[in-house]
């Protein structure tokens, strides 16, 4: 498997652009699976600049129903007339972040992408997409304790709620006894993800987990947005759920990498954009 990141908040390579979202091409076994589309058509340049063709791509997966990984959907559906995009229902409902002032900012996917219905497949429980290709929902009840502490709020069809996060969903790549699980944003913590995997897949192991663990700041990149000890518990957890690698970045800020790193060591890896992870090599 080839996991290639075409958009994440930092691209070391100046030839690549950057912005706050994540996307990424996953090739496994000649499949090609594109996983959420950053937040503008930036992702197409990227591809060009890194060789990926992305009207070659044969399936998308929307993990969660945010601007920052669906903003650039639309474009990709122009440039890619067969693959279907896979979302949750929920993931159409319009998210805010609703300040404690009241004033609103939109976090949705845009409306645009809502009305290209003819590629639109909605996931309503757990299903494989393709052979070994897994999407799982949410299974562990109270989420929307999370999603009132970080704000976030979704307009469902009897009004406004704390958002219990289940227009997101898991990406999961079964290779014999071993997994790869990818979670954009893991809003349910990347531990208790991993732990959903696990009941899902008893008797697998976790090889690796990519994905932004949503420990960011306010401010930005540069910011802690939990306390210090909160970082490195979940690193804690992670070492001992046995995941032997993990790639993350975007959404989890540098000071938290920097505390994850002291925890899980060389187990630890920042998904930049441009970043390839091959996992599964065949033995020379």
């Amino acid at each position: 498997m080839k996991v290639t990141a075409l958009i994440e908040n930092t691209a070391p390579d100046a030839a690549l652009r950057c912005e706050h979202g994540l996307s990424l091409c996953i090739e496994h076994e000649g499949w090609r699976c594109l996983l959420d589309a950053g937040a503008s058509p930036a992702l197409l340049d990227n591809a060009a600049a890194l060789g990926i063709d992305l009207s070659a791509v044969d399936a998308a997966v929307l993990s969660h129903g945010h601007y920052d990984h669906s903003g650039g959907f639309a474009a990709f559906l122009d440039g890619n007339d067969r693959a279907p995009l896979y979302l949750r229902p929920q993931a159409a409902e319009p998210s805010w972040r609703v300040r404690k002032d009241g004033e609103r900012k939109y976090l949705g996917v845009p409306p645009e992408l809502l009305e290209r219905r003819d590629r639109l497949r909605f996931v309503t429980g757990p299903g494989e997409i393709h052979p070994g290709v897994w999407l799982l929902p949410h299974t562990v009840p109270g989420l929307e304790k999370r999603g009132e502490k970080v704000a976030m709020y979704r307009q469902g069809p009897d009004g406004l709620h704390p958002d219990d996060f289940a227009h997101e969903q898991t990406l999961v790549v079964l290779h014999g006894t071993e997994l790869a699980i990818f979670s954009s944003c893991s809003h349910a913590g990347a531990d208790t993800v991993v732990e959903e995997v696990q009941a899902a897949f008893p008797g697998k192991t976790v090889r690796a987990f990519f994905g932004g663990f949503h420990l960011m700041g306010a401010g930005g990149a540069a910011t802690l947005g939990v306390r210090p000890e909160a970082a490195r518990a979940l690193g804690e957890r992670l070492l001992s759920l046995t995941v032997a690698e993990v790639w993350t970045g975007h959404c989890t800020g540098l000071p938290a990498f920097d505390l994850l790193r002291r925890i899980l060591a060389e187990r630890l890896h920042y998904l930049s954009a441009g970043t390839v992870v091959r996992l599964w090599e065949p033995t020379p």
